[in-house]
């Protein structure tokens, strides 16, 4: 069959076989086929594709539920377009089509096929990043992953010492980061109960230091330490507390782990962020770091036809409004569907953005003035910044602050 007739696919995807659907310009279901998930189905379903006129030049569009896994890496080879359709809009779409509520895995793809078909203007495909664009977003959302597994993985350890071992908290206040310090794992390690703490020897006390790594300060650390350890405290019965003290080992263990990973995968997002041409753009706006820059540039990707203008960007990241009228009716709130993992990029950068650029600050304080709460004023700022990265990335020009807050400088004037 030649492309003259125009072809849409729908994948019905599973863990261990796909359905695909193909149906023609007139609704009419051309093929059906039931792919394994492996070499060969990915293998027969392009055979199946290409039976059906499916070219390297003209390629024929799919619609999928998922935008990850290496049956969407298959697909998305070439030029073709790949639209991963929300399973919650596809659940709307086969209400369109019987009000009996049934559903079938071969129903679901010809559902697909049929969206593309009526509406594949109304969706996005998958944006065309590349693989190095592709491999920071890998990276960055596993770190991001990995940072919030150990900041829970903290938050029990810190519940769980409240219980026995308040000397270890008090101990750890006048630290930055806490618990997840090796400094503060080593010696919970060396002493996991508070009655093994209050025992610890200045020279005990200064080889965990040590151990952890710290260089300055040890004499002065032991001393203060040893003062802490041995204060006034209460303390569990002898068998719950060495009980106690056991669990608290168990979860530094998978603390030290989780620190392990956050540190290389931090580490592996700075070297592979340093390799990216818009790396030198994203770290020329303030608030942003490498690793704070990475997360915005997996979110946006480096595909300059994602997004028309900077509205599509600003509704994408949830830092634009979202209007709701109907009759006398009119409301005006933040977005609630969006992308997640952006927009708490955009929470840190717009706090951070507060204090390290001037125009930020007045900003922030105006909006405040204005009546905006805390989270709202950074929502504002984030709205704001966001429209200058867009404008940036577009022209391939560096931030520049008299540019960026005018009315803000002269108004902090």
């Amino acid at each position: 069959m030649g492309r003259g007739t125009l072809i849409y696919c729908g994948i019905d995807w599973a863990e261990r076989h796909h359905d695909v659907a193909l149906v023609d310009d007139t609704g009419q279901l051309l093929a059906k086929r039931r792919i394994t998930d492996d070499a060969a189905g990915y293998q027969l379903l392009l055979n199946l594709l290409a039976e059906h006129g499916d070219t390297e030049a003209d390629p024929i569009p799919v619609a999928i539920e998922t935008s990850r896994g290496l049956l969407v890496a298959v697909l998305r080879s070439g030029q073709r377009k790949v639209f991963a359709i929300n399973p919650m809009a596809a659940a709307r779409y086969r209400d369109r089509h019987g009000v009996s509520r049934k559903k079938s895995d071969p129903g679901d793809a010809l559902v697909l096929a049929n969206i593309l078909r009526t509406d594949m203007a109304m969706h996005r495909p998958l944006p065309a990043d590349t693989d190095l664009a592709r491999a920071i977003a890998v990276l960055a959302r596993a770190q991001q992953d990995a940072t919030w597994n150990r900041q829970q993985l903290a938050n029990q350890l810190r519940s769980l010492l409240r219980e026995y071992y308040p000397a270890a908290l008090n101990a750890f206040t006048a630290w930055q980061n806490g618990l997840c310090r090796p400094e503060a794992r080593e010696l919970l390690k060396l002493a996991p109960t508070s009655t093994q703490a209050a025992r610890l020897t200045r020279a005990q006390l200064r080889s965990a230091l040590k151990r952890a790594g710290r260089t300055r300060g040890i004499e002065a650390e032991a001393d203060r330490l040893r003062e802490v350890f041995r204060g006034d405290y209460a303390h569990q019965p002898t068998r719950v507390e060495e009980a106690l003290g056991k669990q608290m080992l168990a979860l530094i263990r998978q603390l030290d782990a989780a620190c392990v990973a956050t540190d290389e995968l931090a580490k592996a997002v700075e070297e592979e962020f340093a390799q990216h041409p818009d790396a030198e753009i994203i770290c020329s706006f303030p608030g942003l770091g490498v690793q704070l820059g990475a997360r915005v540039l997996a979110e946006v990707g480096d595909d300059r036809r994602r997004f028309t203008d900077a509205r599509g960007l600003k509704a994408y990241a949830g830092s634009a409004p979202v209007t709701r009228s109907s009759g006398k009716k009119h409301y005006v709130g933040r977005r609630v569907v969006k992308n997640d993992r952006l927009n708490h990029a955009g929470y840190l950068w717009a706090f951070s953005a507060i204090k390290a650029s001037e125009g930020a600050g007045a900003h922030y304080r105006r909006r405040r003035a204005h009546g905006d709460w805390h989270a709202q004023a950074q929502r504002h700022l984030f709205n704001h910044m966001l429209g200058q990265l867009y404008h940036c990335l577009q022209t391939r020009s560096l931030f520049e602050e008299h540019l960026a807050f005018p009315s803000s400088l002269a108004a902090a004037a």
